[in-house]
């Protein structure tokens, strides 16, 4: 039986994958919770893989 070489994924140099974030702001609410930002990554507009030029052309952190 052959074997299915599959792509490798193209993460985002930028954010290594994980390319949604909800950032605390250190405000509390009045039900005692904290204000959060979500925050998408600008490289991959929140997908976390970018196209195959970018992933290879950009420097990995």
């Amino acid at each position: 039986m052959p074997q299915h070489n599959h792509a490798p994924n193209r993460i985002c140099p930028n954010c290594s994958g994980f390319a949604a974030v909800t950032i605390a702001t250190g405000v509390r609410l009045r039900d005692g919770s904290r204000a959060t930002v979500p925050v998408n990554c600008p490289t991959c507009e929140g997908t976390g893989a970018v196209a195959r030029p970018l992933a290879t052309t950009a420097k990995a952190a």
